[in-house]
């Protein structure tokens, strides 16, 4: 059992070749599983305003790093990190837990393991609450190459990929300020300046906007980086292309009832026909940034329990 001043006590559970630190809580409430997907370059900890409400709603609550992240396991391999090892992850931890299926919430990168999810093993999903990243459609081309077209080689996507190594020296080098620049909220528009996105934050040595959280919970993040390094995690970018080809042997319609929540202070548009691919969504919206579930906590539990209650 956990309070909103405490995050749970991890364990190490095998899983699917890897060790995977996870986080739960309502363990009594064997039932209803819930798993929370964490995005980049997050923790399993940016989910520690939702434990409390969703365990005092009758859940049992299963937070992991993934792996790359955290304590978790971080294979030496790139294609480690690709879609099919992901969901794997996932799959093997319902099995871990003896679950048919469970309710789904993934952020930013955790949002595309979800709706991933969905897709390669929809048995395994019940219901999808994703924030920021809507459904992302299959085109004709690869991802990389659509967004080196489309966004140039200096779009931090395409910089990871065609680039090993460069983008991972400079955030391992500057991690703590790195981070602290990330995670910010109502930061002035800035015009597009030249160079890598994230190399930049990670150079800044001034902070824009306000802090999305106390200096204590971005230790959490610090720490974790500290000990992992950024290669992990930016392995999974250096997936995109391979998880276009996994993907495509699979249909690309969403079934399962998804709720879907937007910030409107986000870079990241909604996708305009995401019932197309997704028929029984619900589409909502806060007044927030990009990192949603810590910017305005209490508003995001009551919408998705009151979803999750209908």
């Amino acid at each position: 059992m956990t309070n909103n001043n405490e995050f749970p006590t991890p364990t190490l559970i095998s899983v699917n070749d890897v060790e995977l630190e996870v986080f739960e809580a309502g363990q009594k409430n064997e039932g209803r599983p819930i798993v929370l997907c964490h995005g980049w370059p997050e923790h399993a900890y940016s989910w520690r305003h939702q434990v409390a409400p969703l365990v005092e709603a009758g859940y049992h609550v299963i937070i992991p790093n993934q792996r790359g992240y955290g304590a978790s396991s971080c294979p030496n391999e790139v294609t480690k990190y690709d879609i099919e090892h992901l969901t794997g992850d996932l799959v093997a931890l319902l099995d871990h837990y003896q679950y048919k299926d469970a309710i789904f919430i993934g952020h930013d990168w955790g949002a595309s393991v979800v709706w991933s999810m969905a897709l390669l093993h929809p048995e395994r999903v019940s219901k999808i609450i994703n924030l920021c990243l809507p459904y992302q459609i299959r085109g004709e081309k690869p991802w990389i190459d659509f967004m080196e077209e489309f966004f140039g080689d200096d779009y931090y996507f395409v910089h990871f990929n065609k680039q090993p190594g460069v983008a991972d020296t400079i955030l391992d080098d500057n991690t703590a300020q790195f981070l602290k620049n990330l995670y910010r909220k109502n930061t002035p528009a800035q015009a597009s300046g030249a160079g890598m996105e994230m190399i930049n934050l990670a150079e800044a040595t001034e902070s824009l906007g306000e802090p999305v959280m106390s200096e204590k919970d971005l230790a959490v993040y610090i720490a974790g980086f500290n000990k992992t390094g950024f290669t992990p995690s930016i392995n999974w970018y250096r997936n995109l292309n391979r998880n276009w080809d996994l993907l495509g042997e699979v249909s690309p319609i969403i079934h399962q009832p998804t709720l879907m929540v937007y910030g409107e202070k986000d870079s990241i548009p909604p996708l305009p026909n995401i019932k197309d691919f997704v028929p029984n969504i619900d589409v909502k919206s806060l007044d927030t940034g990009h990192w949603i579930q810590e910017e305005r906590p209490e508003e995001l539990n009551q919408m998705m329990l009151e979803w999750l209650e209908k």
